[in-house]
């Protein structure tokens, strides 16, 4: 089961107007074969230099810290804002290591904790929902977990049809295949038959399918309600799993948790509620690493202003 559109490379990739991804993809690939020291150096001075061209997005970070975290010292919030921003630049070449990586440097660079659980979901043949959030090296996680475990990833094709090709190519690597984020149906079939799904609840995706529920300080956030449907259509077990680059060794930890407990079943809004609060708590094994720079507030409700 997979992508029924797999995006294939044709001659008309190799256009003019692509010509600028191509180069991207290729600075990519070539940066990622540098010695991960040096990634870590560059990657995040290539963050400080990239956000001072992107004001509006260095503006969003500020903001969503604020409306989070509202009793944070000034201080604390700054601090936090300037190693968000190196871990920005550092994404691009995380993204780099999950695509070009070989399996056997990336087990080098990844411990991975909690793979129990997801051996005792085998033995009882159930589906696990893996719950992620977004943080920025997230892709790495899931080619880490892939090597170890087959898995599903829910997936968005790119506008740009040259870099969904790599982008499609670098996510599918090592025992991962991918399904539109609109295939519902296809999502339910895997779970129900015993196959385990990355699904990422943190993002404001819109107001269809949605409710709005607390996260952090905020107590209206437009959350979807998709995990609920699936999970309450397939009875398959929910899974957190968080991805954490260690400061000082640069070792990452990809930490697989126990199934919860206690899903508000045939209820969205209790259950936007509930996973919210898993989302809380990911984002909090490294705050610093999420991807703060989303509009995650940008829906309200009716009658409500807006938080940017």
């Amino acid at each position: 089961m997979s992508f029924k559109n797999k995006p294939v490379f044709t001659r008309s990739l190799l256009h003019p107007r692509y010509w600028g991804t191509l180069a991207l993809v290729g600075l990519m690939y070539s940066l990622s074969l540098l010695p991960y020291s040096v990634q870590l150096f560059l990657g995040k001075h290539i963050g400080r230099l990239a956000i001072k061209l992107m004001k509006k997005r260095q503006h969003i970070i500020h903001r969503n810290l604020e409306l989070c975290f509202p009793l944070m010292s000034v201080s604390e919030r700054e601090s936090l804002v300037k190693e968000n921003i190196d871990n920005t630049g550092l994404a691009l070449f995380e993204t780099g290591m999950a695509w070009f990586w070989s399996d056997a440097r990336v087990c080098r660079h990844v411990t991975i904790k909690g793979m129990e659980h997801m051996e005792q979901l085998e033995r009882e043949g159930k589906g696990a929902l893996m719950v992620a959030v977004h943080s920025m090296n997230l892709e790495l996680g899931a080619r880490a977990f892939g090597i170890k475990k087959t898995g599903m990833g829910v997936y968005r094709p790119n506008n740009n049809p040259c870099f969904d090709f790599f982008q499609y190519q670098g996510r599918s690597r090592s025992n991962r295949t991918l399904i539109d984020r609109k295939d519902v149906k296809g999502m339910l079939r895997a779970l129900k038959s015993g196959e385990r799904v990355w699904y990422a609840p943190d993002h404001d995706y819109g107001l269809r399918r949605s409710t709005f529920a607390p996260l952090f300080a905020v107590k209206d956030a437009c959350t979807t309600t998709g995990t609920s449907l699936l999970v309450d259509a397939s009875h398959c077990a929910v899974v957190p799993f968080t991805m954490v680059r260690d400061n000082d060794s640069g070792h990452y930890t990809l930490t697989i948790c126990p199934p919860v407990e206690g899903f508000p079943h045939k209820d969205s809004d209790a259950a936007a509620v509930f996973i919210n609060k898993i989302v809380e708590q990911s984002i909090m094994a490294a705050p610093s690493q999420y991807m703060w720079l989303h509009r995650r507030f940008k829906n309200r409700p009716e009658g409500q202003s807006s938080l940017y």
